[in-house]
């Protein structure tokens, strides 16, 4: 082929014509399969370059999506109670003996011997009473016996006398009988006197006032001179001395209706007081009034302490803490793992497939920071910490982490 100007010549070769021609026809389905191969490399490369990022982006945006709608919880195990629980209540701490000490005659005080915070011994001398009255009617009472015995020394002849002369018939039975009659009289006459001796002897000995046993005096309401009234004449007696037992000491305790059935002999208590911070005295509850007080729906019953050192002050004010036996098991729970719902109480437990069950409790006692499940619970739940007002039965949740619940104080 030869080119001239704008014209093309063919030239034949001689002898090579015909294999020019074979090999063109031949090399184009070849060059137009590279061609188709190249441009389907070309999209291919396009594809995965653009258009692949693309499709994994959404797709991990999508799922990204899916995980922040699970909402993410904090779980706690519920935990067992302790087998007795420790309630602190008011007490009101007696003297185990506490007596008011009052006059049994009446006159004026002539001498205490023994004034307030004073250790006695029993039988020991507290006060003397001058008793002028008692003296002049026991004097009186002296001399009408005499009296009376002379009377009946008189009648017992006559009586004798008249039996003798009765069985010489100097006399009548009448006389006799009456001479008798007259005798018995005298005898109670005279008996009459001595128990008014003996009644007035007795007022004397209560001139002298004596410990009735071995305590302290807390209180001496009265002074040399002071008028006694021991009231037998319908006046007001007033106290002279009020004397305590301290080294043992009643407390007295006033317990809920709720914690009546637990409340029995023998349990251990303490007692805590203000004035000594840090410290317990043990004591022991002996005895209850086994009946519930109307006015205030609560069980008193009586806590015996030792107190050998008069440590403890009667009338004092404490708190006791006292062990009662909880009588059915029960746990104790967070109180921010509650859900109050117009269905009533709730909290959210974690179940299989991290799928939320809305399961209602019966609560105990509420100890602030935790409160005490008796019914609603077996012990092996994921209890959901801090739940969001939207949680729903059978919803899908994720856990965080899981922590032991804490006990009551």
């Amino acid at each position: 082929m030869v080119e001239s100007g704008n014209k093309i010549e063919e030239r034949t070769v001689p002898g090579t014509g015909d294999l020019s021609l074979s090999a063109t026809g031949q090399n184009r389905p070849a060059r137009r399969w590279w061609i188709a191969l190249l441009a389907v490399i070309t999209v291919a490369v396009l594809f995965l370059s653009g258009i692949l990022p693309r499709v994994k982006a959404r797709a991990t945006l999508s799922r990204e999506t899916r995980e922040l709608a699970v909402p993410t919880v904090l779980v706690v195990q519920p935990r067992h109670s302790a087998p007795a629980q420790e309630v602190v209540l008011p007490a009101n701490v007696q003297a185990y003996v506490d007596a008011p000490i009052y006059a049994r005659t009446n006159g004026y005080l002539k001498r205490w011997y023994v004034d307030i915070g004073t250790h006695v011994k029993q039988g020991q001398l507290l006060a003397e009473i001058d008793t002028p009255e008692v003296d002049q009617q026991l004097r009186q009472a002296k001399a009408d016996l005499g009296t009376a015995q002379a009377n009946l020394n008189l009648s017992k002849i006559t009586a004798d006398r008249y039996q003798d002369l009765l069985k010489t018939d100097s006399v009548s039975k009448q006389d006799s009988d009456n001479a008798a009659g007259d005798y018995a009289a005298k005898q109670a006459t005279v008996q009459s006197a001595q128990a008014n001796v003996q009644r007035l002897q007795e007022l004397l000995a209560f001139q002298k006032i004596y410990a009735p046993f071995d305590g302290v005096i807390t209180a001496r309401n009265t002074d040399i001179g002071a008028l006694i009234d021991s009231g037998s004449s319908g006046g007001p007696r007033s106290e002279l001395f009020h004397m305590a037992q301290p080294d043992k000491l009643r407390v007295y305790v006033n317990v809920p209706q709720a914690y009546s059935q637990a409340a029995k002999p023998g349990l251990t208590a303490d007692l805590v007081l203000s004035e000594f911070p840090g410290r317990r005295f043990q004591g022991t509850l002996v005895r209850t009034a086994n009946a519930i007080d109307l006015s205030s729906r609560t069980l008193l019953v009586e806590i015996s302490v030792n107190n050998p050192t008069g440590t403890l002050l009667t009338g004092a004010y404490a708190e006791v803490h006292l062990k009662l036996p909880t009588p059915v098991s029960s746990f104790l729970l967070p109180s921010n793992t509650l859900l109050f719902r117009s269905e009533g109480l709730r909290v959210g437990v974690v179940g299989d497939q991290q799928r939320v069950e809305l399961r209602q409790l019966t609560l105990g006692h509420d100890y602030g920071a935790d409160v005490e499940v008796v019914a609603g619970l077996t012990g092996d739940e994921k209890v959901i910490v801090n739940p969001p007002d939207s949680l729903v039965d059978g919803q899908v949740v994720r856990i965080a982490q899981a922590s032991s619940a804490q006990g009551a104080p």
